[in-house]
């Protein structure tokens, strides 16, 4: 019988009769009466960790982490079980030295289903894969399936462990969760396994951690130490939003938003949105009102989700600068170009800590924290120990997700499902914050978000209040008519949507003053000086010509009189205007955004950016003399995008359906987080060496005993390259390792800047041609 609800699974675990803990008929093998949990290299067994305390320690650590969703004693048990199957004689040879390997993890998840039931298989996904990852409950996958595992034979088990742990007596569904439907049963099993699985995986990391800091006598980890606490980061943030005066028409509206939307901290936790125009103040805006909110609510952190990397440097730059003195220890910047390699199993003695302590991934308990969307999401539905450790820590916090409208399409229903899950049973409020918010509560969108509450005051009359632009389309111009355009205007932004474009209209027009391009080719650091002599020449009212692709909309504070930009979504389109008299010193009618088509099919747009496009268009067409920027005619292109989309494409790999079609016992987490991917091609990073600064840092690799703060500081110096360009690269010895004998391949640089063009950035159209006397690594 498939069990489409929480309430079925309690209803079954209520009328669930224990088994035995173990085989009552079972000899006690193990010549010693103690067990140990990790063994010290070189040390005597005193030195060791004992098996009850770790795993009374990791069950008491792991239940507080799930008091934020109510669920301590499922969790709790599962951290109780996590390692029992250590009491074997054969694992207990392996601390000593035996380098057979052991599957201790099966033990505890064999007795978890037979102690408890339903929510015994739930808690044990978390226990058989805590070092592995989660598995699918049956069926196939890259991991040996739940139950197959369960079925297998195991080392003989000794009976103390019961004497050494007390179990709960049953488990039950926690007291406060809240059942969305019956097709949403299932969704809501597989997050909280997931949400367990966090819990334990991060329990278990952190005890390990600290045994072997106090067996080696290091000083306790940097993450003991104490963190800003929302009232005192609120308190800088007060002094610094008073330094601002509402010295225009602009800055008094965003004086207005600013103070409208922290009035609204003490409404009750759950789903908001805030709907305000680009260039409104929705940064700042949002960070006070997470603030206010999380300190009238009891919330422990800030979470802010952000679709680009890029944007995530700035806005956590814009966050601490507001912080004032506590801005750098209070945020936590979440992303990374360098993923670190897990280290060799060489250590059988060492085993357990090695597998333990690689997991390097933040686990998100700083105050504040800025993330991307890929990040984030692909976490909420990941099976890896490293992806899932900080998922606890979104329980009991303020989420704001900017630019809400650029979730994927081919995933918006998973999304939103997780979205709604959160602000439903773990205790998080849920901002989607955007000029251009998707229409998630519509009719038309099956298992959208309900109660959805505005924070902006009156989006409509405050969308009138900044209406600063005329949009316009044209039709569609050649290559001669947009070069004609971008000749014919001596300050003017064109947005294209493919870099070969934005190259060919840059070089028509290259030797025009003011003329530069920008494209994601370039580095962080690349981009950050054309912008800068942008801004320049903007100021000086100089002339000034950019070509970029649709990078320019994320968040790139310019300010243009003219913006030309090439056929997209209505979106993208209110995006781009916002680079067009961002400050509103100039009357609406003076200042044009330009929408296009090409008729040049060497720059047709990718299938799924016409169907955005055509929606444009209609919409466009439905308000000849209304604001197509409108929070009404934005809410009318979503719709007509959704419909045109239809429900299957919303969720194109069927996540929902397979997790509808599943059992508690059967759900397929392994294949929920193989399918869910954000981003399709994989991307390489590629390090530039582009300048001085960047040249210290590959050398400070070869000699460093530690890489993360050097990782951080080579971020701005990173191009992300598509996995075939970067075979073609590294093929032809274009890009090579950095002291791959201490690092491995984990910093791929380009060894030459033959590759490199001052103003087109990385290309591998010729990786081949590279001088030998040009080689650097």
């Amino acid at each position: 019988m498939s069990i489409s609800s929480l309430e079925d699974v309690e209803h079954r675990a209520r009328s669930h009769t224990p088994a035995c803990g173990a085989d009552d008929r079972t000899a006690e093998r193990s010549l010693r009466s103690v067990f140990y949990a990790h063994s010290v290299k070189d040390r005597p067994q005193a030195d060791w960790q004992l098996l009850p305390d770790h795993l009374m320690a990791v069950g008491e650590r792991a239940g507080l982490f799930a008091s934020w969703f109510s669920a301590e004693t499922m969790v709790r048990a599962a951290g109780l079980l996590h390692d029992v199957g250590k009491y074997t004689a054969e694992f207990q040879a392996r601390l000593r030295g035996d380098p057979r390997r052991v599957d201790h993890s099966t033990w505890g998840a064999k007795l978890a289903v037979e102690r408890f039931g339903p929510l015994g298989s739930l808690i044990a996904y978390a226990i058989a894969g805590h070092h592995a990852g989660l598995a699918n409950g049956r069926g196939e996958g890259q991991r040996s399936p739940l139950y197959e595992r369960i079925a297998a034979p195991l080392p003989e088990l000794a009976t103390q462990w019961a004497r050494d742990i007390a179990l709960p007596a049953r488990l039950s569904v926690p007291p406060t969760f809240k059942p969305h439907s019956v097709d949403r049963g299932n969704f809501q099993l597989a997050f909280l396994a997931r949400m367990v699985f966090s819990c334990l995986v991060d329990a278990d990391f952190l005890d390990t951690e600290a045994f072997y800091r106090r067996a080696n006598g290091d000083s306790p980890s940097a993450r003991q130490h104490p963190m800003p606490d929302l009232q005192a980061l609120r308190f800088r943030l007060d002094a610094h939003l008073a330094k601002f005066s509402a010295d225009s028409g602009v800055n008094r509206v965003r004086a207005d938003v600013l103070q409208h939307v922290r009035a609204q901290a003490g409404r009750d936790p759950g789903l908001f949105s805030l709907t305000v125009p680009t260039g409104g103040g929705k940064t700042l805006a949002s960070l006070a009102f997470a603030l206010d909110h999380a300190i009238a609510h009891g919330l422990r952190r800030v979470i802010f989700v952000i679709p680009f990397t890029s944007v995530v440097e700035q806005n956590a730059a814009v966050f601490r600068k507001a912080l004032g003195d506590l801005g750098e220890a209070a945020v936590l910047e979440h992303h990374s170009a360098f993923v670190a390699e897990a280290p060799p199993r060489s250590d059988p003695d060492r085993y357990e800590s090695v597998e333990k302590l690689r997991l390097a991934m933040e686990n998100w308990d700083a105050p504040i924290v800025v993330t991307t969307a890929v990040q984030f999401f692909e976490s909420l539905f990941a099976a890896r120990t490293s992806q899932c450790r900080k998922l606890h820590n979104i329980a009991g916090s303020v989420v704001v997700i900017d630019e809400a409208q650029t979730m994927p399409l081919k995933l918006l229903r998973p999304c939103v499902a997780a979205v709604d899950e959160l602000a439903r049973n773990y205790r998080s409020t849920v901002v989607l914050c955007t000029a251009t918010q998707p229409a998630l509560e519509s009719p038309k969108f099956d298992g959208g978000l309900v109660g959805v509450r505005e924070l902006a005051p009156e989006p409509t009359q405050l969308f009138e209040q900044l209406a600063r632009v005329c949009v316009r389309h044209i039709g569609s111009l050649s290559d001669e008519a947009l070069e004609h355009e971008m000749r014919s205007r001596d300050r003017v932004l064109c947005i294209v949507n493919n870099r070969r474009h934005a190259r060919a209209v840059y070089e028509s027009m290259a030797g025009l003053p003011g003329a530069r391009h920008l494209s994601t080719l370039m580095c962080a650091k690349h981009r950050s000086k054309v912008l800068g002599e942008v801004r320049q020449m903007l100021v000086g009212g100089e002339p000034c010509r950019l070509v970029s692709t649709s990078l320019i909309e994320a968040g790139v504070d310019v300010d243009f009189p003219t913006v030309l930009r090439a056929e997209a979504g209505l979106d993208s389109i209110a995006q781009a205007a916002g680079r067009c008299n961002r400050e509103g010193k100039r009357a609406p009618a003076d200042s044009d955004v330009i929408v296009f088509a090409t008729d040049n099919e060497d720059w047709a747009p990718p299938p799924e950016l016409k169907q955005y496009a055509q929606a444009a268009r209609e919409v466009l067409r439905q308000v000849p003399d209304g604001d197509p920027l409108s929070p009404d005619a934005i809410r009318r292109y979503f719709e007509l995008l959704y419909w045109q989309k239809g429900d299957q494409q919303l969720d194109a790999p069927n996540l929902l359906g397979l997790l509808k079609d599943s059992r508690i016992d059967s759900l397929p987490l392994e294949t929920l987080a193989s399918k869910f991917r954000m981003i399709d091609s994989a991307q390489v990073p590629v390090i530039v060496p582009y300048d001085d600064s960047a040249r210290s840092l590959l050398r400070d690799l070869q000699f460093a005993e530690g890489c993360g703060g050097i990782a951080r500081a080579l971020q701005p110096y990173v191009v992300q390259v598509p996995q075939r360009a970067f075979d073609a690269l590294y093929k032809a010895g274009a890009v090579s390792p950095v002291a791959p004998l201490k690092w491995g391949e984990q910093f791929m640089a380009s060894n030459n800047d033959s590759i490199y063009h001052p103003e087109f950035g990385l290309s591998w159209s010729d990786p081949s041609f590279i001088p030998t006397d040009r080689l650097m690594w």
